[in-house]
């Protein structure tokens, strides 16, 4: 065996000196055209979110108290502990990539590499002064009291002259009679909690400048209505699902909570998914209303809750209904053969400072932040992280099965805007009783008109680019 090994070692000697030589030629000539070349090349922005994959954190709880308004949603005060970790924000995937629009480089910029792909992401971006000012004026119609900022009257109107700018590229305002005119004979339903009710309000204020939809339907709430344009047979809907899936929720209409609300993660909520195949588009949201205490159902038999100190019960936490619900609510969408467009919106951030909104918290900025000034809360953190996370999955499944799934991620400009809430002036002249008067404010929901204006900017981008 040896002298066979030696015998084909000095066969091959020879071989690999007339290689070796050839190899040396091959580099020098690679390394040369390299050289000639390389300046040409430019550079790649990476994001390297990388995914979280501890399944085995602890469950997170949050203790809120139960007599909130019916229209407000509780969010944990500084006494809240969250574990010490490091949050991640996974990657978008191919399927989840925004629109591509014309490049606009900014005066400011050049210190920021553009893209190489020439695509823009319409969700990173700015606020820049405007001089075009409200979309429509605070007598339209669907204004409801606690948004209608100007009419309760709110004195500064500086948050009124701004723009949504991505970097790199430019999103045209909202054409509401090219819309129109798009949506003919379809239809469009915004799903969710109030937040969603706070869209709508803004859509059909902005499409009220071309026609007055008719309101067609309400449930005895008002909570889930649609209306209609006639002229362009177009209707658009808002439905009341502040879980997506089955949920018993024990609230009177201040919000005046008798129990903790049973939510069953393995049942889809009727009231979207029997009219799920008659819309053209659909706008899902969820989010904070999972942050409530609750008691948790899959099977008809009780899982844990979320902050129940009195009953016998496991606490779960309040992310680990949030992914087993979203997940759940995807995989039906992915395999659900719909052959609509539908968008995920992402959660939006409160700007309660100093305190949340039982506590004494209040948003008293007139103007946008800039980014990094506004600080993320541990709770958002965690929303969004799993929102991303469940996203991210189904757009690969809904790729496979035909599904037009898009992400809505409206987060990072919602951010920016402390200055666009209504405050104080949820109520009418909230101060006529002096400075001093005792107020709850509103630091979640938006003034209309207000900043979500800009989410139907984007909303038509994506339909027309996207």
């Amino acid at each position: 065996m040896k002298l066979n090994w030696m015998h084909w070692f000095n066969h091959k000697h020879k071989h690999l000196v007339v290689k070796f030589g050839v190899a040396i030629l091959l580099m020098g000539l690679a390394f040369r055209l390299f050289l000639s070349t390389s300046n040409r090349f430019s550079p790649k922005l990476e994001a390297p979110f990388p995914e979280k994959t501890a399944d085995s954190e602890q469950p997170i709880a949050v203790q809120f108290p139960q007599n909130e308004d019916h229209d407000e949603i509780p969010f944990p005060g500084k006494e809240t502990q969250f574990p010490e970790k490091e949050t991640h924000f996974p990657e978008k995937t191919v399927d989840s990539e925004p629109p591509i629009s014309g490049l606009v480089p900014e005066d400011g910029d050049q210190d920021q590499i553009a893209p190489s792909n020439g695509k823009c992401d319409i969700f990173i971006g700015d606020w820049i002064p405007s001089t075009s000012g409200a979309a429509y004026n605070e007598s339209c119609p669907t204004i409801e009291n606690p948004q209608n900022c100007i009419r309760n009257g709110r004195p500064d109107t500086g948050y009124l002259y701004w723009k949504w700018k991505p970097r790199y590229c430019d999103i045209p305002k909202f054409d509401p009679g090219r819309f129109l005119e798009m949506m003919r004979n379809k239809s469009w339903a915004l799903i969710g909690d109030s937040i969603s009710r706070n869209h709508i309000q803004s859509l059909l204020c902005m499409l009220s400048t071309v026609e007055q939809a008719v309101q067609v339907y309400h449930d005895k709430d008002y909570r889930s209505r649609r209306w209609h344009f006639p002229s362009y047979n177009f209707s658009v809907a808002v439905v009341w699902s502040p879980y997506l899936v089955e949920a018993a929720i024990f609230e009177d209409f201040d919000g005046v909570a008798s129990s903790e609300a049973e939510l069953h993660l393995d049942k889809l909520d009727k009231k979207w998914v029997d009219e799920y195949h008659g819309w053209d588009y659909m706008v899902i949201s969820t989010g904070k209303w999972f942050l409530k205490t609750a008691i948790y159902y899959e099977g008809n038999e009780v899982l844990g809750c979320h902050y129940c100190p009195k009953r016998n019960l496991t606490e779960l936490g309040f992310d680990f209904s949030y992914r087993k619900a979203l997940s759940f609510v995807m995989n039906f969408i992915v395999k659900s053969d719909y052959k609509g467009t539908i968008f995920f919106r992402t959660s939006t951030p409160d700007h309660f400072e100093g305190g949340e909104w039982n506590t004494g918290g209040n948003c008293n900025r007139t103007a946008p932040a800039k980014e990094g000034e506004v600080e993320v809360k541990e709770v958002n953190k965690i929303l969004r992280n799993i929102e991303l996370e469940e996203f991210q999955k189904a757009a690969a499944e809904a790729s496979k099965h035909g599904v037009n799934l898009k992400l809505l991620d409206l987060f990072q400009l919602s951010l920016l805007r402390p200055d666009g809430h209504p405050g104080p002036y949820r109520k009418y002249h909230p101060f006529e009783q002096g400075k001093d008067a005792k107020l709850q404010t509103d630091c979640l929901h938006w003034c209309l008109p207000g900043p979500i204006e800009s989410w139907n900017d984007i909303l038509m981008e994506m339909i027309v680019n996207g």
